[in-house]
């Protein structure tokens, strides 16, 4: 009867890989959104409902610096900046809440 052997370097790298990247500049981004909201004093949460025009801006100009900075496309900036401005929008909801 054949048997399997035990990789634990096979396992160790299915558990690396298993975890999500952080994409490179999110730290940077969201500090980059909380200046612009600061700056702007355009809240991305008010009145209960998220601010989805804030969000957009504030993402937009964080994406410009982060092209700058880290290179890539248009597309990948923004997904990064997006990221991390929803992120900071569900921050400003919960604080709120509570």
């Amino acid at each position: 009867m054949p048997y399997r052997t035990v990789s634990w370097t096979h396992i160790d790298r299915a558990g690396r890989d298993s975890c999500p990247a952080i994409p490179a500049g999110l730290l940077s981004a969201k500090a980059r959104i909380d200046l612009t909201v600061r700056t702007t004093r355009r809240p991305l949460f008010k009145a209960g409902q998220f601010d989805r025009g804030a969000i957009m801006s504030a993402a937009s100009s964080a994406a410009r610096a982060h092209q700058e900075r880290f290179g890539g496309t248009w597309g990948e900036a923004m997904s990064v900046c997006l990221t991390a401005a929803w992120r900071a929008a569900k921050m400003a909801r919960h604080m709120a809440a509570h």
